[in-house]
C-alpha cells in the first residue's frame, strides 16, 4: 500500500520538474531570439541611410556580419536552434492553452491570446522571410548580401502585398511578442515579483516595442521608398 502511494506521487513530481525545465528553457531561448529581433531590426534601420558607394551604411553593417569568423556556427547556436525550440514548445504550449477573455475579460487575458496569436504570425512570417531571402522562392525574393542593399529593396518590393501587408503584419507582430514576451520573462525568472516592479517593467517594456516597432518600420519605408535602387 505505501509503495502505490510513493509511486503515484513520484509521477506527478517528476512530470513537474521536466515541464518548469522545458518552460524555463522556452523563456531563456525566446530571450535570445529577442535579443537577436532587437540587433536585426537595428541593422535594418540603415536602410535609412542606404545609398550607392562606400557611404552605403546598411551594406557595411551586413559585410561587417558576413565577415564574422564561424558565422555558420553563431547562426545555429543563437538564432536557428533557439527559434527552432521555442517555436516548436511554444505550439505545445498554444495547443494546450485555454483563452478565457470571454469570462475574464482582463487585460491580462487579452496579452496571453495576442501573444498566441502573434506567435502563429511570426512563425508563417519567419517562413516566408527566410525561405524567400535563400532563393526558395525565385530570384526576385533572394538577399544577396554582396549586394545588400538592392536585393532588399528587390525583396520588398517584389509584391504590393509583401510590400504593404506581409511585413507590417510581420513586424507589429514582432515587436508586441517580443516586448510581451520579455515583460512576462520578468515573472517566469522572480525580477518582477510586486505588482509595481511588474508596472515598471511594463513601462520599459512598452518603450521597448516603441523602439523596435520604429526601426522596422523604418527599415520597411526606407526599403519601399528606394525601389528605383533596383533599376541602377
Amino acid at each position: 500500500m505505501s509503495q502505490t502511494t510513493a509511486t503515484s506521487l513520484t509521477i506527478p513530481s517528476v512530470s513537474c520538474g521536466r515541464s518548469f525545465l522545458l518552460r524555463r528553457l522556452h523563456s531563456l531561448t525566446g530571450l535570445i531570439f529577442g535579443g537577436y529581433i532587437v540587433v536585426h531590426l537595428i541593422v535594418n534601420a540603415s536602410m535609412i541611410q542606404a545609398g550607392s558607394g562606400p557611404t552605403d551604411t546598411y551594406q557595411l553593417q551586413v559585410d561587417k556580419i558576413h565577415a564574422l569568423p564561424f558565422l555558420w556556427a553563431i547562426e545555429w547556436i543563437f538564432i536557428f536552434l533557439p527559434i527552432l525550440y521555442h517555436t516548436i514548445y511554444g505550439i505545445w504550449i498554444t495547443l494546450g492553452g485555454q483563452p478565457n477573455v470571454e469570462k475574464y475579460p482582463y487585460a491580462k487575458n487579452y496579452f496571453y491570446l495576442l501573444q498566441r496569436i502573434s506567435a502563429v504570425i511570426i512563425m508563417l512570417f519567419i517562413l516566408f522571410h527566410v525561405l524567400g531571402m535563400k532563393g526558395l522562392f525565385g530570384h526576385t525574393l533572394e538577399f544577396v548580401p554582396a549586394d545588400a542593399t538592392r536585393s532588399t529593396a528587390r525583396h520588398i518590393n517584389s509584391s504590393v502585398w509583401v510590400a504593404y501587408f506581409v511585413y507590417p503584419l510581420g513586424i507589429l507582430a514582432s515587436c508586441f511578442h517580443l516586448a510581451n514576451g520579455f515583460w512576462t520573462a520578468g515573472i517566469t525568472w522572480g525580477l518582477t515579483i510586486s505588482a509595481a516592479a511588474q508596472r515598471r517593467w511594463g513601462y520599459v517594456c512598452a518603450g521597448l516595442f516603441v523602439f523596435t516597432l520604429l526601426c522596422g518600420f523604418l527599415a520597411l519605408g526606407a526599403s519601399i521608398h528606394d525601389k528605383a535602387i533596383i533599376l541602377h
